[in-house]
């Protein structure tokens, strides 16, 4: 039996106006936007659907069609320690359009007096200027799109409307509005147009973070949806976490009122520091043992966390050398709350994160994540440290690559190649060419093209780098790391 609204407990959701429109399908926006949504207009709160714009012809909008646009969220995670798990049947769609054979359609939307909120995720590569006609059926680009949607509304004297990029990009609202005046300048839109949009329609910054690996292989699809008794071709499981910021004062709060229905849907003036919690803490973290995880034998994220030794690596890694080193000003106990819940989620038993995925642009995560709060704990403590010198050796230890072949880069873990994923590939490839390991660490640290500054001039890390990495490389990375005393 295949999902569809005869399995709905209560189909009023699905006579609700649509008050959004969406650019994008994907698992991301579904596990978390639309899961706020949803979950608001059960409660009464925001009553409002979502019209989706998907950008091709391709599958997708069948599935959503063939199911009354209906799909499944299946939450699994640990929250506060205690495991959870929720199954619910979203209707917070009303339609998929294709912007290739429906874009009059999707221009009609313009319209819609209802329609107040637009969401976008087209990934970072979707918020780039294009010079190109916005009276193209479709535009190309996703800006373009949203010049010409914005053009019809203002045409038929609408009201503005708020827009919320989730693009992983900082500033993303700022950037979006940006665009969409050079596309409106380049089409020569009137004045009057130009005055509309900066006025009358509000772009706002966002954050989102939410795990969701989308809809699961094999056994543990066929499990899942034994339980549910139905097939779900959108099917897509969410870790318990959620965030979803916006930058955003009372005219904001006024619209998105979805917000009242959970905690997760954070409105600020300023979304700094959940932007800089989630780069350090998470993502920071994440960085810095990705490399030390996979050489030390460890596949998956949770798998790691079941180790005794690793756990409290990571623990004392993120709440006593990151924690204290994020350069923006956080309250110390929101940080340790931020950093407690990072360590459920890494223990959560339902995802399989792997490692290796996580070493993708490996050195310029390393850049933008962990290069900043290295420079802040010297400036705030100006000493060594220690955990944190051990995952950046670990990281020199995995880009040491040992093969080329057509321009992609190996690695060599226990006599079997692993892919180095990252445009310094081939400068690691070079430098570690027979050089001893002080050698490549003088090079690396001193490379102020890569880091934005010498790292050799902050006391003690070139020797504790030499040495823990010398050592890595002799005894092996997990050895080094159950060296240092952990149960202190």
């Amino acid at each position: 039996m295949k999902l569809s609204k005869e399995l709905l407990t209560d189909s009023s959701t699905l006579q609700l106006p649509e008050r959004v429109l969406q650019f994008g399908t994907g698992v991301l926006l579904r596990g978390l936007c639309d899961y706020f949504i949803d979950k608001a207009n059960k409660q009464g709160v925001f009553n409002g659907r979502i019209v989706v714009v998907k950008s091709t012809d391709t599958s997708g909008a069948d599935a959503f069609a063939e199911q009354d646009n209906l799909y499944t969220i299946c939450v699994r995670g640990i929250d506060k320690g205690v495991p959870t798990e929720e199954n619910i049947i979203s209707s917070v769609i009303s339609r998929v359009l294709s912007a290739q054979s429906q874009w009059n359609e999707i221009l009609e939307t313009a319209q819609d007096s209802n329609i107040s909120v637009v969401i976008s995720n087209t990934t970072e590569v979707g918020l780039q200027y294009v010079e190109e006609s916005i009276r193209q059926s479709p535009p190309a680009s996703f800006p373009a799109k949203l010049t010409a949607w914005l053009y019809e509304r203002f045409q038929n004297k609408q009201a503005g409307v708020l827009i919320i990029p989730t693009e992983l990009i900082v500033g993303n609202g700022d950037i979006l509005r940006d665009i969409i005046l050079k596309v409106a300048s380049f089409n020569h839109l009137p004045a009057n147009f130009i005055e509309w949009l900066k006025t009358e329609n509000t772009f706002c910054n966002s954050l989102v973070d939410r795990i969701v690996p989308g809809k699961p292989k094999g056994e543990a699809l066929v499990e899942i949806q034994q339980k549910l008794g139905y097939e779900d071709e959108l099917l897509a499981v969410a870790e318990t976490y959620r965030l979803w910021a916006i930058q955003g004062g009372e005219k904001v709060k006024e619209v998105l009122t979805f917000a009242q229905a959970d905690e997760g849907v954070k409105i600020a003036n300023n979304i700094e520091q959940f932007r800089e919690l989630k780069l350090r803490m998470l993502n920071g973290t994440h960085s810095l043992m990705c490399g030390m995880e996979f050489l030390s034998g460890f596949q998956t994220v949770k798998e790691a966390l079941a180790d005794d030794i690793t756990e409290k690596f990571i623990t004392n890694l993120m709440m006593s050398e990151i924690a204290p080193a994020i350069p923006y000003k956080i309250d110390a106990k929101v940080a340790q709350r931020y950093g407690r819940d990072v360590l459920d989620r890494f223990r959560n038993p339902y995802l399989d994160h792997q490692w290796i995925s996580i070493t993708l642009q490996y050195t310029m995560k390393m850049q933008m994540r962990n290069i900043p709060l290295l420079l802040n704990y010297y400036k705030e403590f100006n000493t060594v440290p220690q955990y944190f010198t051990r995952g950046f050796s670990a990281y020199l230890l995995f880009m040491k690559a040992v093969k080329e072949e057509n321009g992609k880069y190996f690695g060599e873990k226990e006599g079997e190649l692993y892919p180095i994923q990252c445009d310094s590939a081939k400068y690691f490839y070079e430098v570690w060419q027979n050089h001893k390991a002080s050698e490549v660490v003088n090079a690396v640290l001193g490379n102020q093209q890569l880091w934005g500054t010498d790292l050799r001039k902050l006391k003690g890390f070139e020797e504790n780098v030499t040495t823990h990495l010398s050592n890595m490389m002799a005894i092996g990375v997990r050895e080094v790391a159950a060296a240092l005393n952990v149960y202190a």
